[in-house]
């Protein structure tokens, strides 16, 4: 089933929460809801009811597979294209594959913070 533009951002914001060590707010604009871990941000959801899209992470080659497999898959919207996708609702954007794309970003971040930085299990 495919997920529509709410329900994949409400889908990205559940799935952020449930990591350790997560805030957010809206630090950059009142419409850009931005989540962080140890102050990096990972994901990025758009509040706009035009543009309901989220934007989070990815590693460069993964994220070329991604754009080139799902159409409402682009070069992330807000940062640098290469390490970041943005996802809209489409066809064949899925519950699961939002969590894993929230969940890939997450553990990119944390991966690269210092050991005494990264959140506890």
């Amino acid at each position: 089933m495919n997920a529509a533009g709410d329900r994949l951002q409400d889908t990205a914001r559940q799935a952020a929460l449930a990591l350790p060590g997560v805030s957010h707010g809206y630090p950059f604009t009142p419409g850009l809801d931005v989540y962080k871990v140890a102050g990096k941000v990972f994901l990025i959801v758009t509040d706009d009811p035009d543009e309901q899209i989220i934007t989070v992470k990815c590693e460069p080659e993964l994220a070329r597979a991604r754009e080139g497999g799902y159409a409402s898959i682009t070069p992330g919207r807000y940062l640098d294209k290469r390490h970041w996708i943005s996802l809209g609702p489409g066809r064949g954007i899925t519950e699961r594959l939002i969590t894993d794309a929230v969940e890939d970003s997450y553990d990119l971040v944390v991966e690269r913070l210092p050991r005494r930085d990264r959140p506890g299990p």
